[in-house]
């Protein structure tokens, strides 16, 4: 859907983007990247591991269940845009979904999305918030981006695939739960990057309390921050 036929401020997905092209990558261990996501028109059908089409070379830090959607919103997406003075259009930091009218990075660890209606709709779970690394840097060319992108805390989330659908442009998108323990996408990579280590003392409660199901690699944070106090 082209955005001059959005005309409402409702929560949507406003490009769906999958790799374009698979490049080199000398820095990854792997050879080779698959962050060139650009949008495709129509709909999509999405699996327990990503979208349609779509794939993630290294798989140790992309892909995988709790990491089979990247969501960016385009409000951040246009923060950066005026900080870098230049175009920040959507696939442009390796995401499948950008949004608008949600935040993203204010959504809480474990919050789900349904994304469309009916038969096809879409339920997704917030699992941890994006970690920039070299292949990151590389890909934007900007100088200091693994710092530049920390300091922001604008990381953008990945998610799980609770139910499959399928997804297109412009489907609007419904926050159905909130687990409650406050810790959100931006909580958790503050907590991760040791910023805000009081975070993932909270994630901890909530996971043994079962407020929370913790992706294997936000545990592990988890345990490295929570263990080091």
């Amino acid at each position: 859907m082209d955005d001059a036929v959005i005309t409402d401020q409702a929560p949507r997905v406003t490009a769906v983007c999958v790799v374009f092209e698979v490049l080199p990558d000398a820095v990854n261990g792997f050879g080779s990247t698959a962050i060139d996501k650009r949008p495709l028109p129509g709909r999509l059908d999405v699996g327990p591991t990503g979208l349609a089409g779509d794939t993630q070379c290294d798989r140790r830090s992309h892909g995988g269940r709790d990491k089979a959607v990247y969501a960016y919103a385009d409000e951040d997406a246009a923060w950066w845009q005026e900080l870098l003075g230049r175009p920040v259009p959507p696939g442009s930091f390796g995401e499948n979904l950008r949004t608008r009218g949600l935040d993203v990075s204010g959504a809480e660890i474990g919050e789900r999305w349904r994304i469309g209606n009916g038969s096809g709709s879409l339920l997704l779970e917030i699992t941890q918030p994006r970690i920039p690394c070299r292949t990151f840097q590389e890909w934007t060319g900007e100088p200091h981006w693994v710092r530049r992108f920390t300091d922001a805390d604008r990381p953008g989330a990945y998610l799980r695939v609770i139910d499959g659908g399928t997804v297109a442009a412009g489907d609007g998108v419904d926050v159905v739960h909130r687990p409650g323990h406050g810790v959100t996408v931006a909580g958790a990579f503050r907590g991760a990057t040791s910023r805000e280590p009081g975070a993932m003392v909270r994630l901890l409660g909530a996971a043994t309390d079962g407020t929370v199901e913790l992706a294997p690699a936000l545990r592990r944070y988890v345990d490295r921050v929570v263990g080091s106090r």
